[in-house]
């Protein structure tokens, strides 16, 4: 395995097959209840205290959504000028196969720059996972599901501000209103944080089983072309590298688990940051573009989890579990408008 967090399968082209006696390991079974029992702690202790309010954060909320749309597009256009497609694990050809498939990117990217018909183009990136399936598999189409979530937001939450469609009448604003943000509204970026933080979870499982923990041969000769990479030695652990390979897709199952049950939502995204961003060092533009998308889906849960009227969104699930804070609003604008 690499450091935590780093896709093998960007930048190894040659086939492996799966392994599962590595996952059945009595030891790798082990560490992954462990991960399993540190979420739901760390999801109770989410119950009493949720975060804290970071009002110079909190005040980036209403460009969130053009941030997403953004992230996208930028990595969208990167992976395309390099002849990918959605990630470094894909190669396009010059086949017709590689050009319609190239055009659906295209599309989307102009589509999130612009705001124009945003919706739209979150419908085709949506699309354009199963269309890659038919020309590259499941699974490193799986492993880009990240990219599913903020599809999902922009489908649900809509472009935001500095759209095309916000400026034709297309598109609303759900920020531009005097007072607090209304139920609606609320609900919807409930529903649209929920896709973004399960999508960004699953992507990470997904990497962890597919390149380390259901392929420890990949993660192995990846490491073995980039020795500096093996931390726990490094900082004198003494760690074999098989040991690593299973210590890191745990990391990165853990994380995946949290990002999903929402606990302790600004800690978490701060603490996987680090990772996510030191692998940059080491892998440079193909490592930028691919994970691209999910920094943008770690902004908005930061940012989101740092406003005291927002926060709720981005550990609850979705606009089903907001009965309660309506209910709760409510009553403090009753005991208001009383006083």
């Amino acid at each position: 395995m690499s450091f935590p967090l780093a896709h093998e399968t960007w930048f190894l082209s040659d086939p492996y097959d799966l392994d599962w006696s590595f996952i059945s390991e009595g030891l790798t079974l082990a560490l992954l209840g462990v991960a399993l029992a540190t979420t739901l702690l760390l999801r109770l202790v989410n119950r009493y205290g949720d975060g804290v309010n970071i009002p110079w954060l909190a005040a980036a909320a209403p460009y969130i959504p053009f941030s997403i749309r953004i992230h996208l597009a930028v990595s969208l256009v990167g992976l395309l000028s390099l002849g990918l497609y959605l990630s470094p694990a894909m190669d396009l050809q010059t086949d017709f196969a590689g050009i319609a498939l190239g055009g659906v990117m295209a599309l989307t990217a102009i589509g999130m720059a612009t705001g124009f018909k945003a919706r739209e183009a979150a419908c085709l990136l949506i699309l354009a996972g199963p269309l890659g399936m038919l020309e590259f598999g499941v699974e490193p189409v799986l492993q880009r599901i990240d990219l599913l979530g903020l599809a999902a937001f922009v489908l649900i939450v809509g472009p935001g501000r500095w759209s095309a469609d916000l400026e034709r009448g297309k598109a609303s604003d759900r920020f531009a209103r005097e007072g607090p943000i209304e139920d609606r509204d609320l609900d919807l970026l409930a529903n649209g944080i929920l896709f973004l933080r399960v999508a960004a979870g699953l992507a990470l499982i997904f990497v962890a089983l597919y390149e380390k923990l259901l392929n420890p041969q990949l993660a192995l000769d990846f490491l073995a072309d980039h020795e500096n990479l093996q931390v726990a030695n490094q900082i004198g652990l003494g760690m074999s590298d098989l040991d690593f390979v299973r210590v890191a897709g745990t990391i990165e199952v853990l994380f995946g688990l949290l990002l999903i049950s929402g606990a302790l939502p600004q800690v978490i995204v701060l603490v996987a940051g680090i990772p996510f961003n030191a692998t940059l060092w080491f892998f440079g533009i193909n490592e930028l573009v691919g994970h691209l998308p999910i920094y943008g889906a770690m902004l908005a849960i930061l940012v989101f989890g740092s406003h005291p009227r927002l926060r709720p969104t981005t550990y609850g699930w979705g606009s089903w579990t907001r009965t309660g804070d309506r209910d709760q609003d409510h009553a403090t604008a009753r005991t208001s408008s009383a006083n």
